[in-house]
């Protein structure tokens, strides 16, 4: 075993090599049908204290129905009792401009909003592809 895969640990340094590896021989961009690049969010957010399964159920309550929605996955974050994730992938950043439109949206938005002690990270990214995520046919 190597010096760094022995300062990373077995299971991190495992990881790193086969996504990198993977990275490297699958970097071409996928899009969905119709040429346009898929979109993706993955955000944090920290509940006010005790309100996390409330906020949660708000969450995925309102996900429902999305047009151009190919994933939202709402998961407890196991370090910090009030921290959530949330990881999307949309056929495209205007599917997702156009879903903060729905009414069930602004709905959940708004019985959430008091439930949120604030927002942490929040990235963009341009998802390619992985299990379970199933691209639609256009």
């Amino acid at each position: 075993m190597s010096a760094i895969a022995m300062k990373l640990g077995r299971r991190e340094f495992v990881a790193t090599t086969v996504g990198g590896s993977a990275y490297a021989l699958f970097a071409s961009a996928q899009t969905v049908s119709g040429g346009s690049k898929m979109y993706g969010l993955i955000g944090s957010m920290i509940a006010v204290e005790g309100k996390r399964d409330e906020l949660i159920k708000i969450l995925l309550d309102g996900a429902s129905g999305m047009p151009g929605c190919l994933s939202y996955v709402v998961a407890k974050d196991p370090k910090d009792a009030n921290g959530i994730w949330i990881t999307e992938v949309w056929h495209s950043k205007d599917s997702h401009a156009a879903s903060l439109k729905l009414a069930s949206v602004q709905a959940a938005i708004a019985k959430g909003k008091p439930l949120i002690e604030k927002f942490g990270s929040y990235n963009e990214t341009e998802p390619i592809g992985g299990h379970g995520l199933h691209k639609p046919d256009r």
